[in-house]
């Protein structure tokens, strides 16, 4: 990789509600897809202040991190995405920032199989990091 490449980082949130359905939010920009909390690192972040802040910001909420379940590379994008289980405080509103323009809560099998297999890891986690690309 050269010095001036462009390579991103993200965290990411699995975070369910009490029927084991998975969050997801609309985004307000680009493609407009339904995706997992989280989002890219900024310069000088670690992981989990990425994950920490960017729920803060879409969510309204703080969240608690429990696990990083898995690592994957995205060459579609040239990313690399951080995967953590996490859950909401309780009790806890979503305020939705501008970025995004719904929330709800998915089953498994609703969503793509990028997803399903990030998700699917993150559930069944073992203690050993999982890391994969698409």
């Amino acid at each position: 990789m050269d010095f001036d490449d462009k390579f991103r980082l993200s965290s990411h949130a699995v975070i369910l509600n009490s029927e084991g359905q998975v969050l997801l939010l609309k985004a307000d920009y680009g493609s407009k897809s339904w995706g997992l909390p989280g989002g890219a690192l900024e310069p000088g972040e670690t992981i989990h202040e990425a994950l920490i802040r960017e729920c803060r910001e879409e969510l309204g909420s703080e969240i608690l991190i429990h696990y990083l379940s898995g690592v994957y590379f995205h060459s579609a994008y040239n990313s690399q995405a951080f995967i953590f289980r996490c859950e909401l405080p309780s009790p806890s509103n979503i305020i939705l920032s501008h970025e995004h323009s719904e929330f709800r809560y998915a089953s498994i099998s609703e969503l793509s199989a990028v997803q399903q297999q990030r998700i699917s890891d993150c559930l069944n986690f073992s203690g050993v990091v999982t890391s994969a690309k698409f």
